[in-house]
């Protein structure tokens, strides 16, 4: 038997409302997240050309005559286009909500498209730009936090496992394409790799959006959750915002550590003696293991709530993460990489759940792009740490060991949310 979601102002599972509430749910939603899922596969491929071409990228003449070739540049472009996607999705939510999810996301697709031909320049403002403006402030942008939106608000009985499914968008293409990159790379070099998958991605997600974006169903029980007039809202007890801020700075802790070895797994690979495509073949165990078991976290979490979901695959990918400290083996790294990728994939959806199980659904358009700017922040954030790290110690032991800091604060955050929740639940 599932946990309802919790009634946003009485923290009151929604079963104990004095209603039956019909399901909106239908074969239609599954096609929208799958849908969504193919979208966010082709949309957060590019980044993973600048990840998997790393070295090759930082030794081209033209930044190496400025930068000797540091690895901080390509990671800040890197770092730019998961901050640029996080920021831009709160003003492309508010977009979505207007002009709809289907001109949104062709506007997304068509920015992408354009910042990876700009970054092809390979001058650090060129990616810089590229990257940050075109591929994440106005190119994923319009897809991703629109699309977390857009999906929820087609299921109120399985939202966490159509989540779960839709978000392994990026997973998916981390899965997918590093292989393809390396390969393409490897023959074709980085430009023409980037040139065309960006036509490759516009091709895609224009005909899948016009074809299958249509409107999300209205929940015909939505209104129960307002307050009585002179009623306030709490959340277990405390101010809503309090709670939402203490969920976005966790948001934020938990993907500095997430993003580390995404971004620099392939780069680490080669600098202990373990060959690109190994590296690759790795990279992509670790985001195909996050794509595979984020189903299986998103059953989960339809049972045990989104909060406590969280809670236990932070612990789980701090625990994974300190294993990058002590294997250098390539056995080693693939177990480890499997182990982190279990740890991680839980935590975006379980986030964004949370949200939908503690606030109204009329909050839902400002309130996930925020915490999504939180997430994808502490993921540009992670970035360019490790390779700023790397290229003041040289190696890459600093950069992990600081990722396992920032993972023990996000894990303090929610197991706090999590005891406050038991607590205040107890006590009514």
């Amino acid at each position: 038997m599932t946990t309802q979601p919790f009634d946003a102002h009485s923290a009151q599972p929604a079963s104990a409302q004095p209603f039956e509430k019909r399901s909106i749910e239908s074969r239609d939603s599954w096609v929208a997240a799958t849908v969504a899922l193919v979208m966010l596969g082709m949309s957060f491929g590019g980044p993973w050309i600048t990840a998997v071409g790393l070295k090759e990228i930082a030794a081209e003449k033209e930044i190496a005559a400025d930068t000797g070739g540091a690895r901080s540049i390509p990671s800040l472009a890197i770092s730019l286009a998961w901050l640029g996607s996080a920021a831009g999705g709160i003003l492309l939510g508010q977009v979505a909500k207007r002009y709809g999810i289907r001109l949104t996301v062709m506007f997304g697709a068509t920015m992408i498209c354009i910042g990876l031909l700009i970054s092809t320049g390979g001058q650090p403002w060129q990616l810089y730009l590229g990257h940050g403006l075109f591929i994440g402030l106005i190119g994923n942008a319009g897809l991703n936090a629109p699309l977390y939106v857009y999906v929820s608000n087609w299921f109120d009985r399985r939202r966490g496992s159509a989540l779960a499914l839709m978000s392994s968008g990026g997973y998916l293409a981390g899965f997918i394409w590093p292989t393809i990159f390396e390969q393409s790379i490897a023959n074709f070099g980085w430009r023409w790799t980037m040139i065309g998958f960006a036509f490759f991605q516009l091709a895609l997600i224009v005909p899948l959006a016009v074809i299958f974006l249509r409107p999300a169903p209205q929940a015909p029980a939505e209104t129960h959750a307002k307050p009585e007039t002179g009623t306030s809202r709490m959340v277990f007890g405390w101010p809503p915002n309090v709670v939402f801020v203490i969920l976005s700075c966790a948001g934020f802790l938990c993907c500095v550590t997430m993003s580390m070895p995404q971004q620099h797994l392939v780069a680490f690979c080669s600098d202990i003696g373990i060959s690109a495509t190994v590296g690759a073949s790795m990279l992509s165990v670790l985001l195909g293991m996050g794509f595979f078991s984020r189903q299986a976290w998103g059953l989960f979490s339809d049972r045990m709530g989104g909060l406590l979901t969280a809670a236990i695959s932070s612990a789980l990918q701090c625990i994974a993460m300190s294993g990058f400290l002590f294997t250098q083996d390539t056995i080693g790294l693939f177990t480890v990489s499997a182990a982190f990728g279990l740890g991680f994939s839980a935590l975006i959806p379980a986030y964004v759940l949370t949200l939908r199980e503690l606030y109204p659904a009329s909050e839902a358009h400002w309130r996930v792009p925020v915490l999504l700017f939180m997430t994808g922040s502490g993921m540009a954030a992670g970035g360019w740490l490790a390779g700023h790290l790397y290229d003041t110690y040289g190696y890459y032991l600093p950069a992990f060991g600081t990722g396992v800091a920032f993972n023990l604060a996000n894990l303090i955050l929610l197991s706090m949310l999590v005891l406050r929740q038991r607590t205040y639940m107890l006590a009514r």
